[in-house]
């Protein structure tokens, strides 16, 4: 299922006209590993989290030096409990493991996708494109063009969190 994905996302890019850079690496399992695979700095990463929000999955997509703030989750979506996605359901709903998840709802994955400004504040995004081992670098222009996200504030600086 991974390697569909990460093909999904290539002919998606590719046949919409969008410059992407791919990166194959190591494993990497954090944020920081990522970043320092990838030769970009942590905040250029898009850490995408799938979260349940009352009874409904919902893909959150924020700068990879950023934390979760679910309290503004909560409120925005008069929502009384968030919790993450299990491994075991991100994995019978996507295919894919932690780690991996790219930032994009359809057509990539089932979820509706809400970015967080961090992540637009930057020249560009990278992420793991359905893999612990291959990212892609794309223009920040281009993947909210793509990606068309609702946008609203949910992350905090890390040292806040």
């Amino acid at each position: 299922m991974a390697l569909m994905v990460l093909d999904n996302i290539r002919t998606w890019l590719t046949s919409s006209g969008v410059a992407f850079r791919e990166a194959h690496h190591e494993p990497t399992r954090t944020s920081e590993e990522s970043a320092r695979a990838r030769g970009e700095e942590l905040r250029i990463g898009g850490k995408a989290l799938v979260i349940k929000v009352d009874s409904t999955f919902r893909l959150f997509v924020l700068s990879a030096d950023r934390k979760l703030n679910s309290a503004a989750i909560k409120q925005h979506f008069s929502a009384k409990k968030t919790r993450f996605a299990t491994p075991e359901e991100l994995l019978e709903m996507t295919g894919l493991v932690p780690g991996c998840v790219p930032p994009f709802g359809a057509p990539v994955l089932p979820f509706p996708l809400y970015v967080d400004p961090s992540v637009l504040e930057n020249p560009r995004v990278a992420f793991n494109a359905g893999s612990l081992t291959d990212s892609m670098i794309m223009a920040i222009d281009d993947y909210r063009r793509l990606a068309q996200p609702e946008v609203f504030c949910f992350a905090v600086p890390a040292e806040t969190a």
